[in-house]
């Protein structure tokens, strides 16, 4: 759900489903798909919905996460083409042990953190800036 606040403040039903692979060593190629299909309780005519699928790939650079991708819309009311780059930095919790074998959060502008137990599913929206 996106939640606008101000006068003309609304909730639009905006699900976003993620599928990934694990290729090992803080490396994952996947799928996104993206839908914003309007105001909950109106929504909009399927023409002027936005659907878009991105091939994406996660990776670590020393202690940033990458996100890259490339999505294309599904539909005339969506970005025809949207490039994404999502860079993030998990700091470190005080009281917590540095286990740099294994990383158990992630966290990333645009989407919730990402457990690495289970890479397969998660949910999250991308920054796309227009």
């Amino acid at each position: 759900m996106d939640l606008s606040f101000g006068a003309g403040g609304e909730a639009d039903f905006a699900p976003a489903v993620r599928l990934a692979r694990n290729l090992g060593q803080d490396r994952y190629v996947g799928l996104e798909y993206y839908a914003d299909l309007g105001k909950i309780g109106d929504f909009l005519p399927l023409s002027e919905q936005g659907h878009q699928l991105f091939a994406v790939t996660d990776f670590k650079v020393g202690t940033v996460d990458v996100e890259l991708g490339a999505g294309y819309g599904l539909t005339p009311g969506s970005d025809r083409f949207v490039v994404k780059a999502i860079l993030g930095y998990a700091f470190p919790v005080p009281g917590k042990g540095n286990d740099t074998g294994r990383q158990t959060s992630s966290m990333r502008m645009g989407s919730p953190a990402r457990a690495t137990d289970n890479p397969m599913t998660s949910l999250g929206y991308p920054l796309v800036m227009k």
